[in-house]
C-alpha cells in the first residue's frame, strides 16, 4: 500500500472523538457497543481456539501472542484482549479516544500501548491477531485500508473483522430507527458505506487473504444481541493469510 494514502475521514474522527468522554459509560452514547462487546468477544474467543488449537478452558489463550486492534476507540475491546493474555496495541484516528483509552487502561492496571493517527504512519510491525470491528464502514478507502491491515498480519496470524451489512434491513434499523430513538448517536452510520460480505471477501481475496464463513450479529427481544445465521444487520468473520481453512462458525 502507498504509505501516504489517507484512510481517515476527519469528520468521522471528530464524530467519535467527541464521544470519548462517554465511551466507558454503559448507559452513555456508546451503550450499544457495551452490549455488542460480549457478543464479539464470544466469536473472537471461538476463532482463537479454532485457529491456534489451544486449550478451550484456558482463561488466557492469548499469552505469547501480539494483538493489534485498529479503530480501538477508548479501548473497549483492547482491555478484554489484554486480560486474555495478549500483548495489545490499539490504534485510533481520534487522539481524544486514545487519551481516554490510556487513562482507563492505567486505572484498570493493564499495560496496553495506544497510538493515534493513520495506521500506515505507525511503525509497529506484524501481529498474531489483528482485530478491526465496526471500522471498515467509516474509512475513506476500503481497499487501501484492508491492504494496510494485511501488512500488519503475521504469516500464521488471525484477523477478525466485523461491520454492518449493506441491506434494506440495515438501512431501516441501523441508520433510521437506531439513530431516531437514540440507541446510536446521530451521524454514526452512512448506509452507502456499508459493505456486503461477498464484496468484503472479494477485496480480501485480492490481498491473498481468505475470509471464513461470516456469522451474523442479530437482535431479538428475547435474546438481545447474539451470534446468528442471520447476516441482515451485521456480521463478523475470521480472516487468514492465503487459502487457509475457513474459520467461521
Amino acid at each position: 500500500m502507498n504509505q501516504t494514502a489517507t484512510t481517515i475521514r476527519p469528520d468521522e474522527a471528530a464524530h467519535f472523538g467527541a464521544l470519548a468522554a462517554e465511551w466507558w459509560d454503559p448507559k452513555g452514547s456508546s451503550a450499544m457497543l457495551h452490549k455488542l462487546n460480549p457478543v464479539r468477544l464470544e466469536f473472537i474467543r471461538r476463532a482463537i481456539d479454532v485457529h491456534w488449537g489451544g486449550d478451550v478452558e484456558s482463561l488466557r489463550p492469548l499469552v505469547g501472542k501480539s494483538v493489534l486492534d485498529v479503530g480501538c476507540g477508548a479501548g473497549l475491546l483492547c482491555e478484554p484482549l489484554a486480560r486474555l493474555g495478549g500483548e495489545v496495541t490499539g490504534v485510533d484516528a481520534a487522539a481524544e479516544n486514545i487519551a481516554a483509552a490510556s487513562q482507563h487502561s492505567k486505572q484498570s492496571g493493564l499495560d496496553i500501548r495506544y497510538m493515534a493517527g493513520e495506521l500506515a504512519s505507525q511503525n509497529i510491525g506484524k501481529f498474531d491477531l489483528v482485530t478491526c470491528l465496526e471500522v471498515i464502514e467509516h474509512v475513506a478507502d476500503k481497499p487501501a485500508f484492508l491492504s494496510e491491515l494485511a501488512s500488519h498480519l503475521a504469516p500464521d496470524g488471525l484477523m477478525i473483522l466485523s461491520t454492518p451489512n449493506r441491506t434494506a434491513q440495515s438501512r431501516v434499523l441501523l441508520v433510521g430507527a437506531a439513530e431516531a430513538v437514540g440507541a446510536i448517536p446521530r451521524g454514526t452510520h452512512h448506509w452507502d458505506d456499508f459493505i456486503a460480505p461477498d464484496d468484503l471477501s472479494e477485496l480480501l481475496t485480492e490481498l491473498d487473504l481468505t475470509m471464513g464463513e461470516p456469522t451474523g450479529i442479530a437482535f431479538s427481544p428475547m435474546k438481545g444481541l447474539h451470534l446468528s445465521a442471520d447476516l441482515s444487520l451485521n456480521y463478523i468473520a475470521s480472516v487468514t493469510a492465503g487459502q487457509g481453512a475457513d474459520q467461521g462458525s
